[in-house]
């Protein structure tokens, strides 16, 4: 099942590896989109601004969870690349330690803070319950996410981007049909949905786990490889960290946007909420290509074979931006009929929000699709320090976006908020990308790679 991506070329195998994950990722965004599509069309208008104003703070922790899982799968590419498999099986079985640590503190830190940190975000309290009922449920359950993202990505960092596909596909329909049965059947609203999501999430782990135990007989530790280990843990730390920060504090500065969004209004925070969710479904491949450099970077680095890493870099760009042209076409033109999918006919206003926000947003997306292929790269190349600055500087746009333009300009503003934090992020990720290359270089041709 697994997958080597340092011999061959670079085009093919990117685009092999791409196109599973790339339905792996429409499967997520599916499963992602359920709970607002469902609460829109079913509940009402309440329930899905509810389930929005939650939104930037789901990101920061999910964000945190999916950072650090992707963190600590890159040193076993990179061993996986070396073909030091006792390594990488070291590699592998302490992560399972460090999640199980990180799942622990993450519950209590969340369930002790999340009614303090509904109110900062300004949450108006005609949906305050329901949003609490909604994200209470889903941080309870958080084990079972990082467990199933960590699975999923060590499998990836094997080249192997199928069965993780497969776990998605079962986990969405699962989701899809517990969703209808709480939500129609017994009348659960946003809680419902948010049991429905763990259940789903929790079953998708443990199918995790048991591919592994079925099909990856490479990742089976031996007994004298079971001992915890600290230096691998520091160097798994070393990655993840970073990585988990850098979307969180990504994700910081979304929540100072949704605060400012929350203050304007029902109607234009279930906007954003729709427009959000149909924007990730548009940009999702761009991600995608991304998340491949992570582990084609990885593995070559592992192989010691550099000039391979910049020859695929180029490739996933092109590939990149000849689907640019697709996402700006969908998004520029049928944003408001894509509104259509998640609140029905009769909410005008709502639709005319959402057809300009992704208007606005749609002349961006090749910026943003070049950000996610070289933040991962960097990352893949063991440097995730340098991703994580790049969140900062999101930070910052976000932060003026949302306590100095938004409160000013309105909605206008809120259409130009994502986009100035993307070009803030390219602009320091370009020439970054190009000095962290240069360094491995150097390294490799002087020996001094260490993995």
């Amino acid at each position: 099942m697994v997958t080597d991506l340092t011999n061959g070329k670079p085009f093919k195998l990117i685009l092999k590896f791409c196109l599973p994950l790339m339905a792996g990722q429409l499967f997520q965004q599916l499963y992602n989109m359920v709970d607002t599509v469902i609460v829109g069309k079913f509940v009402g208008t309440a329930e899905l601004s509810a389930v929005g104003s939650t939104g930037s703070l789901l990101f920061l922790i999910i964000g945190f969870v999916v950072g650090m899982c992707t963190g600590l799968s890159i040193p076993v590419s990179q061993a996986f690349g070396e073909r030091d498999y006792k390594k990488m099986r070291r590699y592998f079985i302490n992560s399972v330690y460090l999640a199980v640590l990180i799942s622990a503190l993450l519950t209590v830190v969340t369930l002790t803070f999340i009614k303090q940190v509904l109110r900062v975000m300004n949450t108006p309290d005609s949906i305050y319950g329901l949003a609490y009922s909604y994200i209470s449920v889903i941080f309870g359950g958080i084990t079972a996410t990082l467990f199933y993202n960590l699975f999923s990505c060590v499998m990836r960092a094997l080249g192997d981007s199928k069965t993780p596909l497969y776990l998605l596909i079962f986990s969405s329909l699962v989701n899809i049909i517990l969703d209808l049965l709480f939500v129609i059947k017994l009348n659960m609203s946003v809680r419902g949905v948010a049991i429905a999501t763990v259940i789903a999430q929790g079953l998708s782990a443990l199918l995790a786990l048991h591919a592994i135990f079925k099909k990856f007989g490479i990742l089976l530790s031996h007994k004298d490889e079971f001992l915890p280990s600290l230096d691998m843990c520091g160097r798994l730390l070393y990655i993840g960290v970073p990585m988990a920060l850098q979307i969180s504090v990504t994700a910081v500065g979304s929540i100072m946007l949704q605060s400012a969004v929350n203050k304007l209004g029902e109607d234009i925070i279930a906007a954003v909420t729709v427009g959000g969710k149909t924007q990730l479904m548009l940009v999702m491949p761009s991600e995608t290509i991304g998340i491949t450099m992570a582990t084609y970077c990885g593995q070559n680095l592992g192989a010691r074979k550099i000039d391979r890493i910049n020859e695929g870099v180029k490739n996933s760009i092109v590939m990149a931006m000849v689907y640019s042209v697709f996402s700006f076409i969908t998004g520029h033109f049928f944003g408001s009929e894509l509104a259509l999918l998640f609140v029905p006919s009769s909410q005008t206003a709502v639709i005319e929000y959402v057809g300009q926000f992704l208007r606005t947003c749609s002349w961006f997306y090749p910026f943003l699709s070049m950000l996610f292929i070289f933040r991962n790269s960097i990352q893949g190349l063991g440097y995730s320090v340098p991703a994580m600055l790049a969140g900062a500087f999101e930070l910052v746009a976000r932060a003026v976006m949302g306590f100095v333009v938004i409160p000013k300009y309105g909605f206008n503003a809120v259409c130009f908020a994502n986009q100035s934090a993307w070009l803030s992020a390219f602009i320091f990720l370009v020439p970054t990308y190009l000095i962290v290359h240069s360094i491995v270089k150097k390294k490799i041709e002087q020996g001094r790679v260490k993995i």
